[in-house]
Order: C-alpha cells, then sequence, then structure tokens
C-alpha cells in the first residue's frame, strides 16, 4: 500500500465511519467522509500522506448563563456537531503555515517570535501567535506545520466560530509536540490568544465547551480553576429540536456594545467593595441600590440584577436536566430569555434601536411555540441569533415561520456533541 493510500483507507474503513458516525450522526458519515478527503487532498500537495492528521474541535451553544462568566459566574453550555476541522502535517522549522477554505490568503506565522504584533490584532495569525504563547508557558515546544482549515460554525451564529478555531489551533501544536494537555488549559489558551493578542474581550466559557465536549456546567467562582462538570442529556431524546436562528444582524462595530456589560457589572461590584459581582451578597444591590444609580447609572443596577438572577438560575437547570424534567427546564430558559431582554438588554444596540431582529425572533417564537417549547437569546447578543427548543414534528413549519422573515437557511438545527476537541485520525 503507498503512502498516499494510507489516508484514503482510513476514511473509507470502518474505523472512519465509527468515528465520523458519532461526531456528526450517521446520516452525515459520507459528507463529512468527503470533507475529510477533500482536506486532505488539499493538504497532501504541500506534505506526505502519510504524516497528514485530522483534528476537529466543536462549536458551542450556550445554554444559560447569559453574560456572567466574565463575573465569575455559573453556565451551562454544550459543544455542537457543527465544527471546526483541520488537516495538518509537520514541517521543519517553526513556521505554521495555514489555508482556510473560503479565504483567498494564506495565513504564515514565525513562531520562533511569540510577542504580540499590533499589525495582527483581529486577524488569524493573532490566535496562531497567542495560542503558541500561551502554551509555551505550560511547557509546549512550538513546533512548525502546515495544513488546511475548513469550518462549518458559521461567523456571526453565536456558535462561538472563534473559540472552535482556537481550540482547534491548540490541539494541533500540542500533538505536533507530543503533548498532552488538559481540556482547561487548551480553553484557557484559546481564551489567552483572543483577549491578549486578537484583542476581544472573552470569558472562557466558549473555549471551554469546545474543549471539554457535551453538555458542560462551569462554575468560574475561581476562573484559574474553574469547576466542569459534565451532564449526561440529548434533547433529541426528549423529542426536542435544539435550533438557533440567524436574523441577519451584523456584529459589526459592537465590541463597545459588548465590552459595556462586564464593565458596568464590575463596576457596580467596585462601589459594593468587590471587583465583580460574584463576590457580592446579593441582598445589597437592593439595600443600596440608590448608591449605585447615583455611581453608575440605572442600566448598570439592572444589569447587575440580572447577574444575580441568571446565576443563581443555572443550578437549577441542571437539576432539571439530570432529573429529566423538560417542562421546568423549559420555563427555566424562557425566565432567562426575559432576563436578558428586560435587565441585561443585549437584544439590539443601543445606537440602532430600530434594527431589532432578536427582539422581532422571540417575539414570533414565543407565538409559535406558547407552552411547548421556549426561546432565548444566543451568545453575547445585540445582533445575529437566538435559540429555540422546537418540538420535532413542528420544526418545519417552525423554519417556515422563521425564514418568512429572516430569509432562507437562517433556521439553523443543531445537536449535542459529546466529544471536545480531539485528533480524529
Amino acid at each position: 500500500m503507498s503512502e498516499r493510500q494510507d489516508a484514503a483507507a482510513w476514511l473509507g474503513g470502518k474505523a472512519a465511519k465509527k468515528t465520523l458516525s458519532e461526531l456528526y450522526g450517521e446520516a452525515a458519515f459520507r459528507s463529512q467522509a468527503e470533507r475529510y478527503a477533500r482536506l486532505a487532498d488539499l493538504t497532501g500537495e504541500e506534505a506526505p500522506a502519510s504524516e497528514l492528521r485530522f483534528y476537529s474541535a466543536p462549536g458551542r451553544t450556550e445554554l444559560g448563563g447569559n453574560h456572567t462568566d466574565h463575573n465569575k459566574g455559573r453556565v451551562l453550555c454544550a459543544a455542537v456537531r457543527l465544527d471546526a476541522v483541520a488537516c495538518a502535517a509537520p514541517a521543519k522549522g517553526l513556521r505554521v503555515s495555514l489555508r482556510s477554505e473560503g479565504y483567498a490568503d494564506p495565513i504564515a506565522v514565525d513562531l520562533s517570535d511569540l510577542e504580540p504584533r499590533a499589525k495582527e490584532r483581529g486577524k488569524t495569525e493573532a490566535l496562531v501567535r497567542g495560542v503558541a504563547k500561551a502554551l509555551a508557558l505550560r511547557g509546549v515546544e512550538p513546533r512548525g506545520f502546515v495544513g488546511r482549515i475548513h469550518s462549518e460554525v458559521l461567523r456571526g451564529s453565536g456558535l462561538s466560530s472563534s473559540a472552535a478555531i482556537e481550540v482547534l489551533l491548540g490541539a494541533i501544536m500540542a500533538d505536533m509536540a507530543g503533548a498532552e494537555i488538559p481540556a482547561i488549559e487548551l480553553a484557557k489558551a484559546g481564551q489567552f490568544a483572543e483577549n491578549e493578542y486578537f484583542g476581544k474581550p472573552c470569558g472562557l466559557m466558549d473555549q471551554t465547551a469546545s474543549a471539554v465536549g457535551g453538555v458542560v456546567a462551569i462554575d468560574f467562582a475561581d476562573p484559574s480553576a474553574p469547576k466542569v462538570k459534565r451532564v449526561d442529556f440529548d434533547f433529541e431524546d426528549e423529542g426536542y429540536c435544539l435550533a438557533v436562528v440567524d436574523t441577519g444582524g451584523s456584529h459589526a462595530d459592537l465590541t463597545s456594545d459588548y465590552a459595556a456589560i462586564p464593565t458596568e457589572m464590575k463596576a457596580v461590584a467596585a462601589v459594593l467593595g468587590a471587583g465583580t459581582l460574584r463576590e457580592i451578597e446579593p441582598e445589597l444591590l437592593i439595600a443600596r441600590g440608590p448608591e449605585i444609580r447615583r455611581s453608575c447609572g440605572d442600566r448598570a443596577l439592572l444589569r447587575a440584577l440580572h447577574f444575580v438572577a441568571e446565576n443563581a438560575r443555572v443550578p437549577d437547570m441542571v437539576d432539571a436536566l439530570k432529573a429529566g424534567d423538560m417542562s421546568a427546564y423549559l420555563k427555566l430558559v424562557k425566565r432567562s430569555g426575559d432576563s436578558s431582554w428586560k435587565l441585561l438588554q443585549n437584544l439590539y444596540p443601543p445606537s440602532d434601536p430600530a434594527e431589532q431582529g432578536l427582539a422581532l425572533a422571540l417575539a414570533l417564537s414565543a407565538d409559535f411555540l406558547g407552552k411547548k417549547g421556549a426561546a432565548r437569546v444566543h451568545g453575547g447578543g445585540f445582533a445575529g441569533t437566538i435559540q429555540a427548543y422546537v418540538p420535532r414534528k413542528l420544526l418545519s413549519e417552525f423554519a417556515g415561520l422563521m425564514e418568512r422573515f429572516f430569509g432562507s437557511g437562517s433556521v439553523i438545527p443543531i445537536a449535542v456533541r459529546h466529544a471536545g476537541a480531539i485528533r480524529v485520525f
């Protein structure tokens, strides 16, 4: 058997069918095998086929804990089957050369210099360099590699395409160096790269969900050592389809709106003598409310009240899932959505109140689903997507309604993926 046949033999064999079916579902096996084969063919132009390796990191969906992680709060999230995949091979030296499908320009980074570069901020090169630096601080020696990346985690979908890429890069780099890195450390490496090199503030939830996999409850009371617990649950088993609805709003120029939320929450905490809201007694928000209003403004106080309620809601959501009580869980989902809308106020940009796609999608969902399902804002908010729990038998009708308002393909069914970031082959 020649070197080139090795990769092809795996993709056409029983092991690949089992692995890819577990990651994507049996119905998607063939299309995913073709996807992997395409990446292998392209990467094979630059490296021997016998050295090709496949990696995958899932996107994530936030189930509860909207904007709580950055204040040491609790979150509930899940990895999803939509993922970022890479075919990569070792290269001599410390140069990383990557191409991403859909982007004309190659990504080239020399890992002999791991210091941040201003001209790379906001670019994938910053993530490559930042993840390499974070792993180097954990004892992982940088190695060069070549490869191709393809992501099915749509940008702006609220499924965290950036975290999937960051965690994917970490998995590749650790494997190339022969290092075994705990999932939470891969997540921290991704967050470090996004915060310090890419230039975007974010918590640790997205990367943790991608690195760990499954339904995950995370407590960030100690951000350096978050408590991560898997919850054995699958919404499909309960007859529900989990879907996101892309309302088409642009995320451009929203960084300041996202950043204002943790800034205002921490400003309230500072008035109460703490660094984050998790460190205060919730009763103090009301007891010292007038003082907080004068110092921070009404919106900051409302956002702090959201944090307290949402942070307390996450354990209740976990308990409902563990008990298999879908009715109780859906009620909590609705409360989470209402709190984000009324208190957190992240359904539309303050600078553009005329565009309220998220609010419209939630209103339509509530009217359509009634007590049969639930919907809430998904992810950071202000634009992008909502999340809906739709009975399977109603999915087609629900999608038809949403597409009338938001366009063809705006409803994206998602399923929980039980594996986190992995080397597939």
